[in-house]
């Protein structure tokens, strides 16, 4: 007697002990959450209190191609970034227009600028000279700390390491400079309180 899957496909006996025989190995690079994970979440509970409006945004494509295994089924096989992209974050609070980027690093000592490109900088550039705030928010997966960094310490490494200086903002600005963003439950990441303290 043949035997078959919901779906349609014939159950094979020698294929499904083949697959029940491996063992699923244990991986623990992802035990954490991510940094953008802990960010969406505090976003998402800054909208849902009526704290901040701020959403991630989202990464513009240009598909080039698209199969149809199915006729209810579409799948993308090749698609381009549309432009480069700007900050990772942006939105309003208290009135005032918010943007940042967020980074991981798994370097212990220091965040290495080729973790950002040009349009980045030079739009975080605008916003601060249109009077909005924007920041960076780093985490140093390798010892699980996350920062609040103005983007005025991010602008002079930058243009330090164009004209020869260091290619990396050391851990000590963020510790001396920067401040800690602790681990909560509600809100995840709290950077607006950090907001408040410095800049309202």
């Amino acid at each position: 007697m043949a035997i078959h899957y919901p779906n349609g496909k014939k159950f094979i006996e020698h294929q499904a002990l083949a697959k029940a025989k491996k063992v699923k190995q244990t991986t623990y690079g992802n035990r954490g959450m991510t940094l953008e994970e802990d960010l969406n979440i505090t976003n998402k509970y800054y909208r849902d209190h009526e704290i901040a409006l701020i959403h991630k945004k989202p990464t513009p494509l240009q598909i080039v191609n698209v199969e149809y295994p199915k006729r209810s089924a579409a799948k993308i096989t090749e698609a381009y970034f549309k432009k480069p992209s700007t900050t990772d974050y942006n939105g309003v609070y208290k009135g005032k227009y918010i943007d940042f980027e967020a980074k991981e690093t798994q370097n212990k000592t220091a965040l290495p600028m080729q973790n950002f490109h040009d349009h980045q900088i030079e739009h975080m550039r605008q916003v601060k000279q249109h009077n909005g705030i924007a920041f960076i928010i780093v985490k140093f997966s390798n010892v699980n700390e996350v920062y609040f960094l103005d983007s005025e310490f991010l602008l002079q490494y930058w243009w330090e390491q164009i004209n020869g200086g260091r290619k990396s903002i050391p851990k000590e600005v963020f510790e001396n400079k920067g401040y800690l963003i602790k681990n909560s439950y509600r809100p995840r990441l709290d950077y607006i309180q950090i907001i408040d303290k410095i800049y309202l």
